[in-house]
């Protein structure tokens, strides 16, 4: 039973894997309709460059999309763009920092083996047609995820009991505040490093370290280049008339926008307390809620306050805490109110820390919804931009996990393998 069980299994992962491969290779040949982005980004480079304005779409050649990153970003990203390297020759080097992604990425509680690689490696790139995104549209995201991958294996460290001068970490948490920076929203997930299971002091230093790693491309940004980060501002903020900005109405299938779409279709368009009421209510409801019930679920046998029992718990049980942290991360980052296409890559990228240890049922489950699904949906031509079809796979694949660690929280205890 269980051979034919894993025979099937392995069955639907070559599967996964050939449509995956097929899908990305729809984007191989040389098409100027694609790499928007990173044309926007790389001009706004060249403007600056040239001692021009770059969050004035009029300053950008051949783009009308403005350039949505800190000030200080356009120094960090001279070298990216330097030459015209990464325009030319985005796809190749996209890949390779996908690819990337699943060599660092690490296990929980487990030895690096070769199939947990691979499947790491699928999920990135194949799970909620995010990367096809990134892909398509050269979208920086993919930095995001490379440096959310090295922060992940940099935290996911196991603690020992005198590592109190912990630099790897403390650098991870850092990385991972800076990764946050780049779009500002998605800063509550330095919240799930409190989840680590380590002392209550440790995990407020490192929130504190995260929290310094976010503030600093923002200082950086206001100290040397205000006048800058008040065109950065005014971009964002619409302030800038006859450009593209960031609104609430900008198309993206966050649980945000789905609140505007109820809204809308109830004849309610202009009532923005209402739109977030209802967000609130969703990712509350669909996320936060059952999340936060999970926990106290685990940990009801232990004694003292609710704090108390949380970090003895934690303690405890150090592979299921490290689990909890990155599905937290997970769940917080999905609850973004502006989560657009290409983000969902790195959505992916928390998702294959956990997918690896998985019973085979709830794997092939993941694979099947968060990954063929909607590549099938991209190979028939059927257009997700503007629907919620990654948000509803990403949600899925969320419970999916969520309700695993419900049911065995204590498994990878059992079954962890010390490197």
């Amino acid at each position: 039973m269980a051979g034919q069980r894993n025979a099937r299994l392995a069955c639907l992962i070559a599967l996964v894997a050939v449509l995956v491969l097929g899908n990305l290779a729809n984007y191989a040949a040389p098409d100027m309709n694609y790499g928007w982005d990173v044309r926007v980004n790389c001009a706004a480079v060249e403007a600056h460059v040239d001692g021009l304005d770059p969050y004035y779409v009029k300053n950008l050649k051949g783009t009308r999309f403005s350039y949505p990153y800190l000030p200080a970003t356009l120094d960090a990203f001279r070298p990216l763009c330097a030459g015209g390297f990464l325009v030319d020759h985005r796809r190749g080097v996209f890949l390779a920092i996908a690819v990337l992604c699943s060599l660092l990425l690490p296990g929980i509680g487990r030895t690096r083996s070769l199939r947990d690689v691979a499947l790491r490696g699928l999920y990135v790139l194949g799970a909620f047609v995010g990367f096809e995104w990134v892909l398509a549209s050269g979208n920086f995201a993919i930095l995001g995820g490379g440096l959310t991958a090295a922060a992940l294996a940099l935290l996911l460290r196991p603690a020992k009991p005198d590592d109190r001068h912990d630099v790897p970490r403390m650098a991870g948490a850092a990385l991972l505040g800076i990764v946050m920076s780049f779009k500002l929203v998605f800063c509550p997930v330095l919240a799930a490093l409190y989840f680590l299971p380590l002392p209550r002091r440790r995990k407020l230093v490192l929130m504190t370290v995260a929290g310094l790693g976010f503030a600093l491309p923002i200082l950086v940004s206001v100290v040397f280049y205000p006048g800058l980060f008040s065109s950065w501002l005014l971009a964002i903020t619409g302030g800038i008339p006859g450009q593209h900005s960031v609104q609430i109405e900008e198309t993206n299938p966050s649980l945000l926008l789905w609140a505007q779409t109820i809204v809308d279709r109830v004849g309610l368009a202009d009532s923005k307390p209402l739109v977030f009421a209802i967000y609130a209510l969703a990712a509350s409801a669909l996320v936060l809620a059952p999340l936060g019930w999970s926990l106290l679920r685990a940990i009801r046998n232990n004694e003292g306050s609710l704090p108390a029992r949380l970090d003895r718990w934690l303690i405890d049980h150090p592979q299921a805490a490290m689990r909890i942290t990155v599905l937290a991360m997970y769940g917080l980052y999905l609850c973004s109110p502006r989560l657009k296409e290409y983000a969902f890559f790195e959505l992916a990228v928390y998702a294959a820390v956990l997918i690896v240890d998985l019973p085979a049922a709830a794997l092939a489950a993941v694979l099947t919804i968060g990954v063929a699904v909607p590549t099938l949906v991209s190979i028939t031509g059927v257009t997700i931009e503007g629907g919620f079809v990654q948000l509803a796979v990403a949600l899925m694949c969320f419970w999916i996990l969520l309700l695993d660690f419900r049911a065995e929280p204590e498994r990878l205890e059992q079954k962890a393998v010390r490197p």
